[in-house]
């Protein structure tokens, strides 16, 4: 599955939930709480901006916003809500697009470097990330824990979600590290809808490494947004790396 075609017009036009889910006060407020505090006054960069979830309220916090994005459907929805003054986008992979100028705070949301499928790609993201900080700056990655102590000998499928309308599976390949994460969704009626997603699940000690090796050292990670300890039965983890002065 290449990510172009996930990410098509149909992903685009169906990816925004105002007010719900991941667009819902409870997650967006903390997030851009935070983040606003880690840029200090200083530029932001998004890397996987999508319709501008995290970015479009950043901005309106007063924090200078800039999106890297590989999904054109995706940067035609951003833009039906900001347009390129007030939120400039590079297309790109964010594994080598660059954005001009340099940057106090890179952050990526929501899991999406596991969205690129190898370590090689993974470790060019944080060195990506590098290369727009000024010393001193800080790389923040939203990540979830792979879901490993659920699976039983035998077995490789966990249901993450259930809810009204909605059913989420990751089925895993632990030989490659790679799970595919399979959403339906349906309503009264016979029909559902699926859609699925790749990703490189990453542990975060793994995460660590890919770190330092692109100059970082960890600052703190948390459970969430609002500062929650991160313990060994946290579900995600919001992890701050800041870059090597100098």
């Amino acid at each position: 599955m290449d990510l172009a075609d996930i990410w098509d017009d149909e992903a685009a036009r169906t990816y925004d939930t105002p007010g719900v889910g991941m667009f819902s006060p409870q997650v967006l407020d903390p997030t851009v709480t935070r983040l606003a505090g880690l840029a200090a006054g200083g530029r932001a960069l998004e890397f996987a901006v999508g319709t501008g979830r995290v970015a479009i309220p950043l901005a309106e916090r007063g924090v200078p916003v800039t999106g890297i994005e590989l999904s054109q459907p995706m940067i035609e929805e951003l833009r039906r809500k900001a347009d390129e003054t007030s939120l400039p986008v590079v297309r790109g992979d964010m594994t080598s697009a660059r954005a001009p100028g340099a940057f106090a705070l890179v952050y990526l949301v929501y899991n999406t470097i596991s969205n690129l499928l190898t370590q090689a790609e993974q470790i060019a993201c944080f060195r990506n990330a590098a290369r727009h900080l000024s010393a001193g700056g800080r790389f923040v990655v939203e990540l979830w824990v792979p879901e490993l102590r659920k699976l039983p000998p035998g077995q490789d499928a966990v249901v993450f979600a259930n809810e009204p309308g909605y059913v989420g599976l990751d089925t895993y390949d632990v030989l490659h590290q790679r799970v595919v994460s399979h959403h339906f969704r349906f309503d009264d009626s016979r029909q559902a809808t699926l859609s699925r997603t790749p990703h490189r699940y990453i542990w975060p000690a793994e995460l660590d490494l890919m770190a330092e090796l692109a100059g970082f050292s960890l600052e703190n990670r948390h459970a969430d947004w609002t500062g929650a300890e991160f313990t060994a039965e946290s579900r995600s983890h919001v992890s701050v790396y800041m870059l090597a002065a100098g």
